[in-house]
C-alpha cells in the first residue's frame, strides 16, 4: 500500500442547512491510519487550507485515505440527497380534512368551470375560440395560437410566481394560476380533438403491422414523465401551501425535466399516428413550449435553491439517462422502489382510465362544436 495520502472532500448533506448559520468541518482523519503512513507534503497541504479559508464552502469536510489505490478500489458513497425525494405517500401522515376540502374544492372548480367557460349557453368558451378562429382560416394557424396562448400566460405567470406569492400570498396566486391556465388549458385541447383530421394528410402509417401497440406503449410511457409537483395534489388545490420543490429522486434521475420529455414522446406517438399538417402544428408547439420550459425551469430553481440546485443539475441531465450513462448519477440498488409508489399506480390507473375514455371525451369535444 502506497504511503501518499488522498485527501479528497464530500458534501455534507443538510436538508435545510441552507436555513442555518454557517458551520466548518476541521479536518479530520479516521483514528485507524497508521501514523506512519502520513506522509504529507506540508507546502501542498497549507495551500490547500489556505484555498479554502480564502472561500470557504459551508458544509464541507475532508477524508483522508491511506492510499490512491485504495481510493480507486472503493466504491465511493453516493452523496445524499439535497434535493425532496419524489412521489412519496405516507398514508398514515394524511388527514382526512385535507382530503374533504380537497374534494369540495375540486368539485367547486369543475362546477365554475363548466359555467363559466364550457357551457355554451353560459360560458366563454366558444366565444374565446371563435375569436381566435377569426384571425386566420388555417386549423393549423388556429391550433398554434391557441397553444401560443396559454404557454404565454402559463410560463408567463409561473415566471413571476415569486413576486405574485409575495404580493397575494401562496394560495391566492396559485387560484389565479389555475384560474387562468385551466380554461385555456380546457380550450386547447378540445379544439386539437376536434380538428385534429382536418389538416393536409402527410402520410398515412396506422394500416402498418405492430404500429397501433407500439405507439399506445409510448403513450403508456409518456405519463410516468409527469414532474413529480403534479402528485402534490393538495398543493396543487392550495388546500396545503404550495411551494416550489427541488426533486432529486425517482423519475428525476432519469432527466430533470420529465414533463418535457413525456411531452415530446406523447407528440411523436400522436403525430405519427394522425399524420397531418393539423397534428405537426400541435406538436411543434407543444414541444417548442416544454423546451422553453426547460430553460425557464432550470432558472427559476437556481434563484430559489442556488447551490443546491447546482449540485442536484451537476448529477442530473435534460436527455433522458444522459447522466447515468456518463456516471454523474448514481443509482441506487433498490431504485426501482423509487415508483413503486402510490402515485405512480395512480398514474398507472388514470393513463389506462383515460385511454379507455377516449370515444367519451372525443363525443364531449364535438358536442361543443368548438
Amino acid at each position: 500500500m502506497a504511503n501518499s495520502v488522498v485527501v479528497a472532500t464530500s458534501v455534507s448533506l443538510f436538508s435545510k442547512y441552507a436555513q442555518r448559520r454557517p458551520s466548518f468541518f476541521p479536518l479530520s482523519s479516521s483514528n485507524s491510519i497508521p501514523k506512519t503512513n502520513l506522509n504529507f507534503n506540508s507546502q501542498c497541504f497549507s495551500n490547500l487550507l489556505l484555498s479554502h479559508s480564502k472561500s470557504p464552502i459551508y458544509g464541507r469536510h475532508f477524508v483522508l485515505r491511506t492510499s490512491i489505490k485504495q481510493s480507486e478500489s472503493e466504491n465511493e458513497t453516493e452523496l445524499g440527497l439535497v434535493g425532496e425525494d419524489s412521489a412519496v405517500f405516507q398514508l398514515g401522515e394524511q388527514k382526512i380534512s385535507s382530503w374533504i376540502y380537497f374534494s369540495a374544492i375540486l368539485g367547486v372548480v369543475l362546477y365554475v368551470l363548466n359555467v363559466a367557460w364550457i357551457d355554451n349557453s353560459t360560458g366563454y368558451g366558444k366565444a374565446f375560440i371563435d375569436a381566435v378562429s377569426t384571425l386566420s382560416d388555417s386549423h393549423e394557424v388556429v391550433m398554434l395560437m391557441l397553444i401560443l396562448i396559454f404557454a404565454g400566460v402559463h410560463s408567463g405567470l409561473a415566471s413571476f410566481r415569486n413576486t405574485g406569492e409575495k404580493l397575494i400570498g401562496e394560495r391566492p396566486f396559485r387560484v389565479l394560476f389555475a384560474g387562468l391556465s385551466l380554461p385555456l388549458a380546457v380550450s386547447t385541447v378540445v379544439y386539437f380533438i376536434n380538428h385534429r383530421y382536418d389538416g393536409l394528410q402527410l402520410w398515412q402509417v396506422q394500416d402498418a403491422p405492430g404500429l397501433h401497440q407500439l405507439l399506445w406503449i409510448s403513450n403508456f410511457i409518456s405519463f410516468f414523465f409527469l414532474y413529480p409537483s403534479t402528485f402534490n395534489l393538495l398543493e396543487v388545490a392550495a388546500v396545503d401551501k404550495p411551494k416550489l420543490h427541488l426533486w432529486e429522486t425517482g423519475i428525476i434521475r432519469i432527466t430533470r425535466h420529465p414533463q418535457m420529455v413525456g411531452q415530446v414522446i406523447w407528440c411523436l406517438a400522436h403525430t405519427i399516428w394522425i399524420g397531418n399538417s393539423v397534428a405537426v402544428a400541435a406538436s411543434f408547439g407543444l414541444i417548442a413550449h416544454h423546451l422553453f420550459g426547460v430553460w425557464n425551469g432550470d432558472r427559476r430553481l437556481a434563484i430559489k435553491f442556488g447551490e443546491d440546485f447546482e449540485l442536484v443539475k451537476s448529477r442530473t441531465s435534460v436527455v433522458p439517462f444522459a447522466a447515468i450513462l456518463d456516471g454523474r448519477q448514481k443509482l441506487p440498488q433498490d431504485f426501482y422502489k423509487e415508483f413503486l409508489r402510490l402515485p405512480y399506480l395512480t398514474i398507472t390507473a388514470l393513463t389506462l382510465g383515460a385511454y379507455f375514455a377516449h370515444p367519451l371525451m372525443q363525443a364531449a369535444s364535438f358536442n361543443l362544436h368548438w
